[in-house]
């Protein structure tokens, strides 16, 4: 054994793999992709006081759904996603992304098909893909086998960053975005009680991550927000706790809509209530903290922009009901 080839890793390949990404017509794709780094002039983007936020993430297990279905297409959308909406919360603008692959073997076919998601998952959160790193491990992946990781950066204005805990107490309200259902979290748990057989519940266990791009930036822009939180794994109470003072809690209404996915996954397995808001997002991508005299403002907004925006819950003293 002489060659790199021979040894499992073929340079040719990845070289192919890169020029079909800089083909790719896309606003999202950045000229530069190719080199060793991207380039961002940040007096461009039109910043009076710009603070630099990063945010790293991965699909999770949802990537062996895609897999199971053969249908890889959308999973880039979920890693773009998993990565800018916690950037979102944090009243941030996604400005650029950048995607890891690893895998035992460069499948083109395959590869070309994640990448044409993670590319539109770009153009939906309006940033670009400055680059990423295609590894090809054959003595750490099996030939069919795979990961992705994603990588983003954006910047806030000083006086948007959330989340502004000193202005927050007891009353303040919860309002919600709807998710497009199970987004990139739970999926080890709805693997296993979803039996394989039931294509109609995997199919919906493969719907995106919806991106809150348009939605947060009109609501941080009304400088009404306090605070937000990007419901992924943890549940409701465990991402929206992260960002209130210690001494509060959230107290949910959970009245607004569930997709029926959660229902399907909650009888299939005799998962407790307890545990299924402890997992999953339960038909909420996004959590919004308010003022109660700010929630009409916030909602006509919404309104405005065309989306929904749910009265959820309160903030109440930690020990009192939830």
């Amino acid at each position: 054994m002489k060659t790199y080839r021979e040894a499992g890793v073929d340079i040719d390949r990845g070289d192919r793999f890169v020029d079909f990404i800089k083909s790719i017509r896309s606003r999202a794709v950045d000229a530069g992709i190719g080199g060793f780094s991207a380039a961002l002039p940040v007096s461009s983007l039109g910043f009076r006081e710009p603070v630099l936020m990063t945010t790293t993430d991965g699909t999770g297990t949802k990537l062996l759904v895609a897999r199971k279905l053969g249908k890889l297409d959308t999973i880039g959308i979920d890693l773009v996603a998993m990565n800018v909406n916690d950037l979102l919360v944090c009243g941030a603008r996604p400005v650029v992304f950048l995607d890891y692959i690893a895998c035992g073997k460069i499948d083109e076919t395959r590869l070309h098909d994640v990448m044409r998601g993670i590319v539109r998952g770009c153009e939906l959160a309006g940033c670009s893909l400055g680059g990423g790193e295609t590894a090809e491990m054959p003595d750490v992946y099996g030939a069919e086998d795979f990961d992705l990781a994603g990588f983003a950066v954006g910047f806030a204005e000083k006086d948007q960053v959330l989340p502004r805990k000193a202005e927050i107490g007891p009353g303040d309200l919860v309002l919600g975005i709807p998710s497009s259902g199970i987004h990139s979290n739970g999926l080890s748990l709805a693997r296993k009680v979803i039996p394989e057989s039931d294509t109609d519940a995997w199919s919906q266990m493969l719907i995106p991550t919806r991106i809150y791009s348009r939605e947060m930036r009109a609501l941080v822009d009304t400088g009404r927000v306090l605070a937000a939180a990007h419901i992924t794994g943890g549940g409701l109470f465990g991402n929206l706790q992260r960002v209130i003072p210690e001494a509060l809690v959230p107290g949910f209404t959970f009245d607004w809509p569930v997709p029926p996915i959660f229902g399907r996954i909650q009888s299939a397995g005799g998962v407790s209530d307890q545990e299924m808001r402890a997992v999953f997002n339960l038909g909420l991508g996004i959590t919004v903290v308010a003022h109660p005299q700010d929630a009409a403002r916030l909602q006509e907004t919404a309104a405005r922009e065309g989306f929904e925006l749910l009265h959820v819950g309160a903030l109440v003293p930690a020990g009192g009901s939830r």
